[in-house]
């Protein structure tokens, strides 16, 4: 199954100051996060932006601050986003059936996110190459874990070409110039 524009909606999860600086390689998730949320605005994909524990672990970097939806970031205190009751409701208002997912921290948040979403009939993608834990095998057991439950593994660059669906566009030539 592809990833539509028109059918999607992106999850940033928990890219917060005091969280993303000791994961794992957090310029990645940083930038791949930061690529997506370009796009998603570009292509008239919603974008849910969300904190965990705000107060303690901080806002939102710094670097992604500047591609947040107009809501702003939403709060929470579970790990599913699917638990949070604002959350949710964001969500099932914007109609979309594919969430694109991405952030911190894989094995905890991320994971329990897309085991819910699935569990509530949506089909979920997990962007790989912009999510992360503060351990390597922490993140492998997610991702063996997501693979297993049928949730689709993903890159970035799967988003974006799926997104896009062709070649030769205004908005081709602007997002491809952001991956290469």
């Amino acid at each position: 199954m592809k990833i539509l524009a028109e059918t999607s909606i992106l999850m940033i999860i928990d890219v917060q100051e005091r969280l993303a600086p000791v994961c794992s390689d957090p310029r990645r998730v940083i930038r791949g996060c930061g690529l997506l949320m370009r796009a998603a605005q570009r292509l008239n994909v919603p974008c849910i932006v969300t904190e965990q524990y705000p107060a303690g672990i901080g806002p939102t970097i710094f670097d992604l601050r500047e591609w947040m939806p107009i809501e702003g970031a939403q709060a929470k205190m579970t790990f599913s986003c699917v638990d949070d009751a604002v959350i949710l409701q964001r969500l099932r208002g914007s109609g979309r059936r594919q969430v694109v997912l991405a952030g911190l921290e894989a094995h905890v948040c991320v994971l329990q996110t897309a085991l819910g979403l699935k569990e509530i009939g949506h089909d979920v993608f997990v962007v790989v190459d912009a999510s992360a834990s503060r351990r390597a095998e922490s993140e492998s057991l997610a991702w063996a874990r997501l693979g297993q439950a049928g949730i689709g593994l993903v890159s970035l660059e799967m988003v974006f070409f799926e997104w896009l669906r062709r070649a030769g566009t205004p908005e081709f030539k602007e997002l491809v110039a952001l991956i290469k």
